[in-house]
C-alpha cells in the first residue's frame, strides 16, 4: 500500500479524487485537507479533515501527495513537500506549474514514457486535455498550417467554475444560456500554444449543463488531406489507448458526462482538403481533472495505469 494525501477536498475535482482513492486497491489516504470541513468526518474513510498550514501537512509521511487547489495556491505546497519529503511524488491539479519545465506534463497519451517515475507532474488543464487529444497528432505529423493558427470552441459545463460562487456557476444566469468568457489570453490557450509549439486561439464558453466539455477543432492543413485520412493518423495515434474512443459522428457531451476517457469524432473536411474540424468531448472532472491525476499517480508510483479507475465504456453512436 501506497499512502497519499489529498490537499483541497471542497471543490468538485476533490471530491471525484476521494472517490478514485477509495476505490484504489492500492493506495490508503494519509489525510485530508480542507479549511471549510475542518474536524467533519471523511466518508468511507477513517479519518477527519485538516486544515494545516504546508509545512506541517509535509511533516506528514507520504509516498505521494494530490494538489487540487485554485491557481496560485498550489507552489507553497509543492515547495514544502520537495523540502521535507523529497522523495515524494507531487501531482499539480493547478495551473501553476505547467509553465516550468521542472516538471513532467502528465497528458498519458502523449508523455507516457516521461511519467513513469516521474516525481514532479503538472496535470493539464480540462480544456487543455480536450484540445491536445485532438491536435497533438496532427502537429506531430507535420499537418498543420504554420500561417493559421488551430482555433478551439470550447462549452463546459459549470463544474467547470468551481464552488465559489460566480455568474459562470449561477444555474439561474445559465439557464437557456451560453456564456462566453476569457475570449482571449485564457490559461489553457497559452498551455497548448506551449505544448504544441505553435499559437491556437481558444474561446471558452459555459453552459447550463453540470459537467462535460465539447471542443470544436478548426485546423487549416499544409497539404490538401480527406477526412478518412485524419481519422486513420488519429485511430494510430490512439489504437491502444483504454481512454480513448475515435468516433464516427459527433460525440455528445451529455454521452461523455460522469466517463473516465475521451472521445474524438465528427470529422469533417472542406472541399479543397486543406481545412478540418475534429469534435473532442470529455468529462471535464473526470479525464480533464480526477482521472488524468490518478492516472499520473499510478505510472509515478508503478501500478498499473488504470488501477482504481472505473472501466471506460464505449458507444456505439
Amino acid at each position: 500500500m501506497k499512502r497519499v494525501g489529498l490537499v483541497g477536498a471542497r471543490g468538485y475535482t476533490g471530491a471525484e479524487l476521494l472517490k478514485l482513492i477509495a476505490a484504489h486497491p492500492q493506495l490508503e489516504l494519509a489525510f485530508i485537507s480542507s479549511r471549510e470541513r475542518l474536524g467533519q468526518s471523511v466518508d468511507g474513510f477513517d479519518l477527519r479533515y485538516v486544515d494545516h498550514d504546508p509545512q506541517a501537512l509535509a511533516a506528514i509521511p507520504v509516498d505521494a501527495v494530490l494538489l487540487a487547489v485554485p491557481n496560485g495556491k498550489a507552489a507553497m505546497y509543492a515547495e514544502a513537500f520537495s523540502a521535507a519529503q523529497p522523495n515524494a511524488v507531487i501531482v499539480d491539479l493547478s495551473a501553476d506549474h505547467r509553465f516550468d519545465e521542472r516538471w513532467v506534463y502528465g497528458l498519458p497519451e502523449h508523455h507516457r514514457e516521461a511519467l513513469r517515475g516521474a516525481r514532479l507532474i503538472s496535470n493539464p488543464g480540462c480544456y487543455a486535455t480536450a484540445m491536445q487529444l485532438a491536435l497533438v497528432p496532427l502537429a506531430r505529423a507535420g499537418w498543420l498550417d504554420a500561417s493559421f493558427p488551430p482555433q478551439c470552441f470550447g462549452v463546459s459545463g459549470y463544474s467547470g467554475a468551481g464552488t465559489t460562487p460566480s455568474d459562470k456557476n449561477n444555474v439561474e444566469l445559465l439557464h437557456d444560456n451560453l456564456m462566453p468568457y476569457a475570449s482571449i489570453g485564457h490559461v489553457h490557450e497559452r498551455e497548448v500554444s506551449r505544448r504544441l509549439g505553435t499559437a491556437i486561439e481558444f474561446m471558452p464558453n459555459v453552459a447550463e449543463f453540470f459537467s462535460g466539455i465539447s471542443m470544436t477543432v478548426n485546423v487549416h492543413l499544409n497539404a490538401p488531406r480527406t477526412a478518412a485520412q485524419v481519422h486513420e493518423l488519429l485511430k494510430a495515434a490512439y489504437a491502444d489507448e483504454p481512454l480513448l474512443e475515435l468516433t464516427e459522428t459527433a460525440p455528445w457531451v451529455r454521452d461523455i458526462a460522469g466517463a473516465h476517457g475521451a472521445r474524438i469524432g465528427g470529422i469533417v473536411v472542406s472541399e479543397n482538403g486543406r481545412r478540418v474540424v475534429i469534435h473532442s468531448t470529455l468529462d471535464n472532472l473526470l479525464k480533464g481533472a480526477a482521472t488524468q491525476a490518478m492516472q499520473n499517480i499510478n505510472l509515478a508510483l508503478g501500478h498499473e495505469e488504470l488501477t482504481g479507475i472505473p472501466r471506460f465504456e464505449r458507444t456505439t453512436k
